[in-house]
């Protein structure tokens, strides 16, 4: 499923929600005392959270395994390395901060910190963060009936009645596991970021094909799902205002 994102990445770069500001920032403040902070950006994406590091005047190099979404972010300006992250090689170049913004699932949780403490400077940090999220219960409600009924037999389908904040809460617990397993980063901590984004009925069809369950549902499927949901959107008056939580968790190569 990890590079079923990168078939239509201008819609995933235009519909996926940005990060918050505070984040960037603790995450940039966090840098050991350089001037530019140089950043690693596993599973970089088409770029997002490239691009805000950038904007905040940081150095960025993203790690992408998805060439179609490494071009989508080269053409925005980021510097790619097609490859995963257990595979990249760093050739000797080392970071001030690591981080990875809805990837870090994809990576194998120990190996993975193992290497980001290789590629820091001493003070350095790991930081790896999502955005966690539940729609008002109609729309949520319509998405679940409507998968169910088109593809009954998907895997996510027996997921959909769990809330998102478990889901999350048990693979953040598990990152924090793998930074432990792998040693040579302190204790890791958990940071949380409350925010909140509208969305009209249009943007919110627009976001649904980009996430994990929908990038490889057949094209008469999605559609069905799509205009199931777009009744419960127009039900609230053609939108509604989003909950987000951004949860990180965090460690730091001690100096």
């Amino acid at each position: 499923m990890a590079e079923s994102f990168g078939t239509d990445p201008e819609r995933y770069d235009r519909a996926r929600p940005r990060y918050p500001d505070a984040l960037i920032d603790r995450i940039v403040a966090a840098g050991p005392g350089r001037d530019v902070v140089d950043i690693l950006d596993v599973g970089c994406g088409t770029g997002i959270v490239s691009r805000q590091f950038q904007a905040a005047g940081c150095r960025v190099l993203g790690v992408e395994p998805d060439a179609r979404m490494a071009d989508f972010a080269r053409r925005g300006g980021v510097e790619v390395d097609v490859a995963t992250f257990e595979a990249w090689e760093p050739a000797g170049r080392v970071f001030d901060a690591v981080v990875a913004g809805q990837a870090w699932h994809w990576v194998d949780p120990v190996a993975g910190a193992a290497k980001a403490a290789q590629v820091l400077r001493p003070g350095g940090l790991l930081a790896v963060f999502a955005h966690v999220f539940e729609p008002p219960p109609t729309v949520a409600e319509a998405f679940t009936a409507a998968f169910r009924r088109v593809l009954p037999d998907a895997p996510f389908t027996s997921q959909a009645a769990t809330p998102m904040a478990d889901i999350y809460q048990t693979m953040f617990a598990k990152f924090a596991d793998g930074i432990r397993e792998a040693g040579g980063l302190a204790e890791p901590e958990q940071w949380r970021f409350e925010w909140e984004q509208h969305y009209t009925r249009d943007e919110w069809l627009d976001l649904l094909p980009t996430t994990g369950g929908l990038t490889r549902v057949p094209p008469d499927a999605l559609a069905d799902v799509l205009t199931e949901v777009g009744a419960a959107v127009d039900a609230l008056g053609g939108g509604f205002t989003m909950q987000y939580a951004t949860l990180a968790v965090s460690a730091v190569l001690p100096e």
